[in-house]
């Protein structure tokens, strides 16, 4: 039997500052998050503030980590961080941190994809879960397919070429004045509305081709709320947010499962902020069915950025000792890769 190891975690690639304490057999011990409102009276992220928020928060969570996991920083076994992609400035505070507090108590450092995090966080109600399998990654920033083929090898199968279906949401509920994060609003609104109200376009609906689009939507529906009164779309606005949910979610599921039959994929995984959508979850499960094809979601609570992800995507490379050095920088670049 493997000794079980414990692994301190951290995640501040945006707006949410998050610390977690995971084991080996991917049991959360503490998962502790820290979000920022102010955002929201801005519509969207501004990097500067998210920075000095991190920083403000990040000492504090650590101690909470540990009152609630009841565990000791000597028993902990390696230092894992998110180090891309994200907002530049947002992951130096977490790697930072990370560094800092590896070289203070001698432990190793493990340097973690933040997309990889999301894909990993399916393991925390199913330990189990191995490669292969088709993973559809959505997310705020990000909007991928991508075949895992084992521990570490991956095919990107497509990606947005703009827009994030996460972003998708976010800049739709801009226009319609509802709020920051605008995805679990709009997922909330949508339950009492009709998809079919309005027949919003699906953007690079072409069969064989994976690569998604979703700034046309955000156009469509901005021209659409141009043409409408404000008494129209303050009584049909549950129809319109339920028509522009369809629009992402229906593409995102055809293109993912199109791909999934083709290719004869047994097991399907859906990860990132997005893969909290009922809407989405509800279509992938009921087409992955039909294909004979197991579909797996992260717990609710998994979904959004959270640095018990971080942590479970850190326990392979533990068991391989495959660490980071002290030299580890961070950096932005889009997109999911294995470090």
């Amino acid at each position: 039997m493997i000794e079980k190891k414990y692994i301190l975690a951290f995640e501040t690639s945006c707006d949410d500052t998050s610390v977690a304490i995971v084991d080996t057999n991917y049991k959360v011990y503490a998962n502790t998050t820290s979000s920022q409102p102010i955002h929201n009276d801005f519509g969207g992220v501004v990097p500067e503030l998210a920075s000095r928020l991190h920083i403000k928060n990040i000492t504090y969570l650590v101690d909470t980590a540990f009152k609630k996991s009841g565990l000791k920083i000597s028993q902990i076994d390696a230092v894992a961080v998110s180090v891309n992609p994200g907002l530049i400035g947002s992951l130096l505070v977490g790697v930072s941190f990370a560094k800092s507090l590896a070289y203070s108590i001698n432990r190793p450092l493990i340097a973690i994809n933040h997309m990889i995090g999301h894909v990993n966080a399916n393991k925390i109600e199913n330990p189990n879960l191995k490669p292969p399998y088709l993973g559809l990654i959505v997310s705020g920033g990000h909007t991928e397919i991508v075949n895992f083929i084992n521990e570490d090898e991956i095919e990107i199968i497509g990606k947005t070429r703009d827009d994030a279906a996460g972003e998708a949401f976010d800049k739709i509920a801009k226009l319609l004045d509802l709020g920051y994060p605008g995805g679990p609003i709009i997922d909330k609104l949508a339950k009492k509305g009709n998809p079919d109200f309005v027949k919003f376009p699906q953007a690079m609906n072409i069969k064989e081709n994976y690569d998604f689009s979703f700034s046309g939507l955000k156009t469509s529906v901005r021209n659409y709320l141009k043409k409408n009164t404000e008494e129209f779309i303050k009584k049909n606005l549950t129809d319109i947010v339920a028509s522009a949910q369809e629009a992402i979610t229906e593409i995102l599921v055809k293109k993912t499962i199109n791909y999934a039959k083709k290719y004869k994929i047994k097991t399907i995984i859906v990860a990132g902020g997005v893969s909290a959508n009922s809407s989405l979850r509800e279509k992938i499960s009921l087409e992955s069915a039909k294909i004979n094809c197991r579909v797996f979601f992260p717990p609710i609570e998994y979904c959004m950025d959270n640095a018990a992800m971080i942590g479970c995507a850190a326990v392979e490379k533990l068991f391989k000792n495959d660490f980071a050095n002290l030299e580890l920088n961070a950096f932005s670049t889009k997109g999911l890769k294995i470090l």
